[in-house]
């Protein structure tokens, strides 16, 4: 799943300067998981920006809303009636609920409330991992499920690099080395000559090299050009 992070409130506050009405905008899946832009965070957001506005005498209107998904137009259209008369949407949303909503509501700002860091797992309770970068062209079929994209900290495509030692990154004694671990799984499933294949350049315009990028499905388009119909 996407994980974010809130912002600073100081550079929150910076970004809504002037503002005198503003709607925070949460988003019930991903940032709602990683307790970063769902209903609590909103309220909690909300009653600190209305708590510090009334501190330095500012006159400050903070409206609320949390939606099913910042990703999907008839979810963001709900904010349309909302954000009526405000001065900006503050998203908690990801990054994309941001680009997506300011598409969709072309009149009014939106500005970010969260940094949007990374697709993760979650190992523990509060706690989550990078595990995809989103390339464009998985390749852990080769690496026995271990992406080397994201989880090394080079994203090197043929072995580890001369910088790690005793199964650790250089970057953090505390991170696991990518290969290390590529290589202790492949030990335990017998396939460790699957290393001496060597991975040809990887083709990353199929990533965000290869400028932003757009998803079809011919069978979607199918169902709509009909009707509806299977």
């Amino acid at each position: 799943m996407i994980v974010a992070e809130r912002k600073p409130l100081d550079e929150i506050e910076r970004e809504l300067e002037g503002c005198r009405k503003v709607l925070v905008a949460g988003c019930g899946t991903c940032v709602t998981v990683c307790m970063a832009g769902g209903e609590k965070e909103v309220g909690v957001l909300a009653s600190l920006l209305r708590l510090r506005a009334a501190m330095q005498g500012r006159e400050l209107e903070v409206l609320e809303a949390t939606i099913q998904r910042q990703c999907d137009r008839e979810y963001v259209e709900q904010l349309r009636q909302q954000a009526e008369g405000c001065d900006a949407i503050l998203s908690m949303g990801c990054g994309v609920g941001v680009n997506y909503s300011t598409e969709v509501l072309k009149t009014i700002r939106v500005l970010p409330a969260l940094n949007t860091r990374f697709y993760g797992a979650n190992l523990a309770e509060g706690v989550w991992s990078e595990r995809c970068a989103g390339c464009g062209e998985c390749i852990v079929a080769a690496t026995e499920g271990i992406c080397p994209i994201a989880r090394c900290s080079k994203s090197l495509l043929n072995g580890p690099c001369g910088g790690s030692q005793d199964g650790s990154c250089e970057v953090d004694a505390e991170v696991p080395c990518a290969w290390q671990q590529i290589y202790d799984r492949m030990a335990q499933l017998g396939r460790l000559d699957r290393l001496e294949e060597i991975t040809p350049p990887k083709d990353w315009s199929r990533g965000r090299d290869g400028g932003p990028g757009t998803a079809k499905r011919a069978d979607a388009a199918a169902i709509e050009t009909s009707g509806g119909q299977p």
